[in-house]
């Protein structure tokens, strides 16, 4: 059980596929995340506080900007939290790509529910 006097660490979610987001966060709320949910980059990147988040996860392939410049611009406003991508774009270069970008970490679509939530306290408890 989660004790309520301990703050829940936040997560912020964009992806562009409502079902998916609402997926996300409905997952990562029953593991004790409180979760900012966003389809929008732009929404993202305006309201972040880069104090009042502990990691983001980023869906890579979205209108009018991918993941990798969500990443880059986040970094440029000295967001420091972990950057999870997900993708479903299996590509060799990817990796590095999102390196470059200043993601942490990247994980494939489709499966990735277990290995998102053990990524994510992996990300946050460094």
């Amino acid at each position: 059980m989660t004790d309520p006097r301990i703050p829940k660490q936040t997560v912020c979610v964009l992806d562009d596929n409502l079902d998916v987001l609402q997926s996300l966060q409905f997952l990562l709320e029953c593991h004790g995340f409180l979760v900012r949910a966003f389809s929008a980059a732009v929404a993202l990147l305006v309201s972040i506080n880069p104090d009042d988040v502990d990691c983001l996860v980023i869906d890579y392939k979205m209108p009018h900007m991918d993941g990798l410049d969500v990443a880059i611009r986040l970094r440029q406003r000295n967001v420091s939290a972990p950057i999870i991508l997900v993708t479903g774009y299996d590509d060799e270069q990817m990796t590095e790509k999102a390196t470059a970008a200043g993601i942490n970490h990247v994980l494939f679509k489709p499966h990735l529910e277990d290995s998102l939530v053990r990524r994510i306290r992996d990300v946050i408890a460094r």
